[in-house]
């Protein structure tokens, strides 16, 4: 009876558990059956649906349900006309890129007219193509299969088509695509730039080596002048001092250098537009090797209206010996020998602007006799100095009446916005130049400059030259020039003179303008330019030419070329 009851137990629990898992599992039966058939009638639906025939424009659909619509239909129809779709798309694609470099052609006008033709008739071939009868009857409106060998045929036509705008599209690439344009341009810019910086150094190093060479004709007038001398020399006697020579009641001008026709053409300019010629009185000095020619010329051809001429040589004045002077003790020096070698090699490299320190000019003596003037004319109260390669245009006399306020120098200021100012002549980074003077201080130019004497002595600028110029021993100051230490030297001690006393840039600019030439009392041939060589400006020379004394014989036998 117990083992009875237990086993109706067991197997009364038996039978509700297997009755729960069998309808459990025949519900999940009838779920999965259910969606099967959604599924299969879903598919149905759509691959028994029938488009209409598509229309092949420019473009295809190709995203959202037009992409699956089309993905679905690929599976079912022929794969010719898949095919036929890719190659419409490509062309449709090359038919949109070649309208882009079209429109972009327009915007170019007459530059590119050829490419926008071109560009324009493909497009048009591109569209013809699919117009053509045969492809629009057989591939785009026709519902039945697709013709092999008409598909063939105008795959091959597109991709004639492609190629060629591809072709066209890779030529005009450069032209249009504006990264590359700047790229190349940029390119360009820095090519010509750099032909330019070499065209400039060696057009500056040309020019340099005609400024310091001696031209056949003046050196055949210094000749013929000192054959003059040797032949006939009972006519080229010593004369004795004028006492015009030391009357600080005349007009007197200092005029250094050793070429013969430049200084004889400062004192002709000077004379011929003197109101009171008599009155003038001009002190040359030039070297041993010139002394001869210079005192031949001014005694073969004396100067017009009474003005006074004494020639000297600068070894004449004793007391300029490398003792007293230091840039003359710095000249003997192997140190500074070998410094301005160097320099010379050193700017062959730079710009232009340095090529005028290897001029051996700036080693000569006769260059800085313009800072002992108290000395060498010690009973003068004001004295003009003017440089050999100036002309004069006007009465120069109102100079002396400009009241200097007791300043040294009277100057004619260079400085326009940041150009000439002390930065450019200085060396700003040395401690000296920095704590004494304002690298924005405006610049003045030597060639025409009035020094009052009296106040030379009193402010003692001599001393503070020579005081400079020994601190600028290892040229750590500034480089081999007279303008740094004269702009040093008269700092505070030079007045600003009206621009129309001196007019300068002759020698090396064209652009100056010709009415300010022609108002002014000075013109300046600064520059490598000079009016004697050939390489002048050819708009400045008769200026300078006018005034050559064409009658003297030796200069027509020199054949000037003037």
């Amino acid at each position: 009876m117990a083992v009875a009851v237990r086993g109706s137990r067991g197997g009364g629990g038996s039978g509700i558990g297997g009755l729960s898992f069998r309808s459990f599992f025949s519900y999940r039966i009838f779920v999965s059956a259910m969606f099967s058939l959604l599924f299969i009638a879903t598919l149905s639906v759509l691959l028994t649906t029938n488009p209409s025939t598509p229309q092949h424009d420019s473009t295809l659909p190709t995203t959202g349900n037009a992409y699956v619509h089309r993905t679905f239909l690929a599976l079912k129809s022929d794969p010719l006309k898949t095919k036929l779709d890719l190659i419409h798309k490509q062309a449709s694609d090359h038919i949109t890129l070649v309208n882009a470099y079209a429109a972009y052609a327009r915007k170019l006008k007459l530059e590119i007219s050829r490419q926008l033709r071109m560009f324009d008739d493909l497009a048009q071939t591109f569209s013809d193509l699919q117009m053509k009868p045969t492809y629009r009857a057989s591939l785009f409106e026709s519902d039945g299969p697709v013709d092999e060998d008409i598909l063939r045929q105008f795959e091959k036509e597109v991709k004639d088509r492609v190629k060629t705008a591809r072709l066209m599209i890779a030529e005009a690439k450069e032209n249009y695509d504006n990264q590359l344009k700047i790229q190349k341009l940029k390119d360009t810019i820095f090519a010509v730039n750099e032909l330019l910086i070499k065209a400039k150094k060696n057009g500056a190093s040309a020019s340099l080596i005609s400024a310091k060479s001696i031209p056949k004709s003046l050196h055949c007038l210094a000749m013929r002048l000192v054959e003059e001398r040797i032949s006939h020399p009972e006519k080229y006697r010593e004369e004795v001092s004028k006492p015009e020579f030391e009357d600080p009641s005349l007009y007197h001008y200092a005029i250094f250098s050793d070429n013969v026709i430049a200084v004889s053409v400062v004192v002709r300019s000077v004379v011929k537009n003197a109101q009171e010629p008599w009155k003038h009185v001009f002190h040359v000095v030039t070297d041993r090797m010139n002394l001869a020619a210079m005192k031949v010329w001014f005694k073969m051809r004396p100067v017009e209206g009474g003005a006074h001429v004494e020639v000297k040589a600068v070894e004449d004045y004793t007391f300029l010996n490398s003792s007293y002077v230091p840039v003359l003790r710095q000249f003997e020096s192997s140190k500074l020998q070998r410094s301005y070698f160097e320099n010379q090699a050193e700017n062959a490299t730079k710009e232009a602007n340095n090529m005028k320190f290897g001029n051996p000019k700036y080693e000569s003596m006769l260059s800085h006799l313009r800072f002992y003037l108290p000395e060498i004319y010690p009973k003068l109260h004001k004295i003009l100095y003017l440089d050999d390669d100036v002309v004069v245009q006007k009465d120069l006399t109102p100079l002396w009446k400009i009241d200097l306020d007791g300043k040294v120098n009277g100057a004619v200021e260079t400085c326009f916005g940041s150009f000439h100012r002390f930065a450019r002549y200085l060396n700003f980074s040395h401690p000296l130049i920095r704590e004494r003077f304002n690298p924005k201080a405006c610049a003045w130019a030597y060639g025409m400059n009035i020094f009052d004497l009296d106040a030379w002595r009193f402010e003692k600028c001599t001393e503070q030259y020579h005081n400079w110029q020994n601190l600028n021993e290892e040229r750590t100051l500034w480089k081999l020039d007279t303008l740094p230490p004269g702009l040093i030297t008269f700092y505070s001690t030079t007045k600003s003179l009206d621009k129309s006393w001196h007019v300068l840039g002759l020698g090396y600019n064209p652009s100056i303008s010709m009415d300010e030439i022609n108002n002014a009392a000075v013109i300046h041939y600064n520059g490598n330019m000079k009016p004697w060589l050939d390489i002048a400006m050819n708009q400045y020379k008769n200026l300078w030419t006018k005034y050559v004394d064409n009658d003297m014989e030796f200069v027509q036998m020199c054949n000037f070329g003037l």
